[in-house]
This record gives structure tokens, C-alpha cells and sequence, in this order.
């Protein structure tokens, strides 16, 4: 039990920065236009030797904004609980911990899932379309490892309390 909260713990700890990284950083994407390479994030956009905060309130950013923050708190609270499961932590024993920590990496994988597919659905619509040169950058990258990563530690989490609800009986026939 305690090698998947573990399990679940690492992938948690990993996943939560990468979220930050990936929510706070501009690599979103790169493109190039009149002869500069350009990149963005949801925050702000870059062009050479400048970096400017997004002015204009788009509604795919704003959306995907607010996923990764939704993404960020129930991942956080998730790795708090978590722990509080690991070590015994005995308040709050109306409901069971690792239960709650696996349904909120759950909950955090689909916000950061959502977040990615709102932003890569628009992008490959609107710049695929309008710039012949542009990618992916690696905080979206980012974005995407921390999906599966959330994912598995709800997995973890999940085993874990199969595990804690099902123990083998120690009286074999």
C-alpha cells in the first residue's frame, strides 16, 4: 500500500511542477512571422528582444487559464491529503484520505486534460491556418506530461486504497 501512495506521491509531486512551470512560462508555442521567431503562453507573448502581457481577453485562453488553475488547486490539495494519508495524520477520519487524494489527481487530470485540448483544439485551427511556420513549444509539452502523470497517480492512489479496503487475509486455508 504504501509503495503506490509513494508512487502516487512522486508522479503528484512531478505533475504539480510541471503544472506551474507549464502554467507560468511563455513556450506555449513558436512561431515565425516577418522574418522573427515569436512564442507565447497564456500569459504573455514574445517577440524579439520584448516580451508583452496578452491585452486582449480571448475566450480559449481565458478557458485554458482556468483550467490549469483549477488543474494547480486540485492537484495541491490532492499532494496535501496524500500526504496526510501517508504518515497516519489522524484529523479528519470521516472520510478516508487516500479515497480523496486519488479522486482529486483524477479531478486535476481532467482540468490540466481540458486545458490542453481547448488550447491545442483553437491553435491548430486558428494558427495552422493563418502561419505556415509555427509548433508546439515545450511548456505545452509540459502541460501534456503532467496529464499523464496525474493520471497515474490516481492510479496509484486508487490501488492503494483497494488495497487498504481489501487486505489479504494472513490465514491461508
Amino acid at each position: 500500500m504504501y509503495s503506490f501512495m509513494g508512487g502516487g506521491l512522486f508522479c503528484a509531486g512531478v505533475g504539480n511542477i510541471l503544472l506551474i512551470v507549464s502554467t507560468a512560462t511563455d513556450y506555449w508555442m513558436q512561431y515565425r512571422h516577418s522574418n522573427n521567431y515569436m512564442h507565447q503562453g497564456l500569459w504573455r507573448y514574445c517577440v524579439p528582444g520584448k516580451c508583452m502581457t496578452h491585452t486582449d481577453s480571448i475566450a480559449y485562453w481565458d478557458a485554458t487559464r482556468a483550467f490549469m488553475i483549477l488543474s494547480l488547486l486540485a492537484c495541491f490539495l490532492g499532494l496535501v491529503i496524500g500526504v496526510m494519508a501517508f504518515i497516519h495524520y489522524s484529523s479528519f477520519d470521516g472520510f478516508d484520505k487516500t479515497f480523496a487524494a486519488g479522486i482529486l489527481f483524477f479531478i486535476s487530470c481532467f482540468f490540466v486534460l481540458l486545458a490542453m485540448a481547448v488550447y491545442t483544439g483553437v491553435t491548430v485551427n486558428y494558427y495552422g491556418k493563418r502561419y505556415g511556420n509555427w509548433r508546439f513549444s515545450w511548456s505545452y509539452i509540459m502541460g501534456w506530461v503532467a496529464v499523464v502523470l496525474m493520471f497515474f497517480s490516481g492510479i496509484f492512489y486508487m490501488c492503494a486504497y483497494r488495497m487498504h479496503e481489501c487486505p489479504r487475509s494472513s490465514n491461508s486455508r
